[in-house]
């Protein structure tokens, strides 16, 4: 494979300057098409593709980019992609690959929720999405492995990670276990260095980062018939304000339209969440089966752009910065304990995952040959997602 040439961007990364926009967006609707099992899922499938695969970040910078989207409100592995168009082709990157990843998920569940409307159910395939999940398990294994290695740079740093994964069974919120995380990273140095001087740490302004929010919320809702508008401020709210797992979008998808504008029936949510769930893809697109069901497909194309322009715009604010934490050695020692809580968040979801789906012969079948074929033969996350779901169909048949 010929070398390709280095160059500096505006964010202050190294990236390729042979990777165009057009391959941008190919791996990024690629990765949109067959992401299936929620963030962790995505998170690990993006580095197969873009640090091992085509080598198009390191792991260094693929870590410092999943750290930061762990610390901005919004669906995380959307931002880790946004973040990573952002470091390679500057803003248009960051609008290819966010939009790419984004745009197949959404028309997916766009025409699941017109079949929803149609026939008041759900196409029922709990057979594929059954051996899916093992085959899921085994790409978060084989990456929360190879960024293991990068992440856990010392003994200090394993050891804030145990305790992080520790913390976040015990029930704590992932943005708890972010803080403790990288404040214990930044002690950590302090303490070596018996220096007593605060922490030089780059923060975020909420204030600027909100503003072109509500100024993106008035100049929409300002141009489209009252129910659009409220329907897309309703969801930049939501997308501007929730961390963590799909369990904390229900909630304020919940309060929002069940118990606020008694839009939807608690049925009705909880089978758009479960689209969300298992659609590939990011799960906020729960908010585009929301908006079909609600304003056809106006609706969709509405609640989509409200639940994910904030995402795009906390990156374009907070994108900047991560290379100047870099430079400075105190606020990157936090910056390293992030990385670290952010595996282990992504460990305790496998977890999760596998208590969940690993239930009989066959799936504990699709697990073993799963973590054999992608760690002895290196298959790549696509052709496991496929195989999979070809024997789920074929065992459910």
């Amino acid at each position: 494979m010929a070398r390709r040439a280095e160059t500096k961007n505006l964010t202050g990364s190294t990236a390729s300057e042979s990777v165009s926009l057009a391959e941008l967006a190919c791996v990024f609707l690629k990765l949109g098409t067959i992401a299936f099992g929620g963030p962790a899922a995505h998170i690990a499938m993006m580095e197969d593709e873009l640090v091992r695969k085509r080598r198009w970040i390191s792991q260094e910078d693929f870590l410092d980019r999943v750290a930061a989207a762990g610390l901005i409100p919004g669906p995380s592995s959307t931002e880790v992609g946004i973040f990573i168009g952002h470091s390679l082709r500057g803003w248009s990157g960051l609008m290819v690959a966010g939009a790419s990843f984004i745009i197949p998920a959404a028309i997916l569940v766009s025409l699941l929720a017109a079949a929803y409307v149609h026939f008041g159910s759900l196409p029922q395939a709990e057979g594929i999405l059954r051996a899916i999940k093992p085959a899921v398990l085994a790409i978060i294994i084989q990456a929360l492995w190879k960024l293991g290695e990068t992440a856990a740079k010392t003994r200090v740093l394993a050891v804030i990670g145990v305790a992080s994964t520790l913390l976040n069974f015990a029930g704590a919120s992932p943005l708890l276990v972010l803080t403790f995380a990288g404040a214990s990273s930044g002690i950590a140095r302090w303490a070596q260095n018996t220096r007593r001087s605060p922490l030089a740490l780059c923060g975020i302004g909420v204030s600027h980062v909100f503003s072109p929010t509500g100024l993106t919320a008035i100049a929409v809702a300002a141009a489209v018939p009252i129910r659009l508008g409220r329907l897309f401020l309703s969801f930049l709210k939501i997308g501007s304000l929730v961390f963590g797992s799909g369990y904390v979008l229900l909630a304020f998808l919940r309060s929002e339209f069940v118990d606020h504008l008694h839009w939807l029936t608690e049925k009705q949510l909880i089978d758009s969440v479960a689209v969300g769930q298992f659609t590939p893809g990011p799960v906020f697109t729960t908010a585009t089966f929301i908006g079909y069901l609600l304003d056809g497909l106006p609706g969709a194309i509405f609640a989509t752009l409200g639940i994910f322009i904030p995402g795009f715009m906390f990156v374009a604010v907070s994108g900047g910065l991560i290379p100047k934490i870099r430079r400075s050695a105190a606020a990157g020692s936090v910056l390293d304990g992030v990385v670290v809580g952010s595996l282990a968040l992504i460990a305790v979801v496998a977890w999760q995952l596998g208590k969940a789906s690993i239930t009989d012969w066959l799936t504990v079948s699709i697990l073993v040959v799963s973590v054999i074929a992608i760690f002895r033969f290196k298959i790549n996350s696509a052709w496991l997602i496929l195989g999979a779901g070809i024997v789920g169909w074929v065992a459910r048949s």
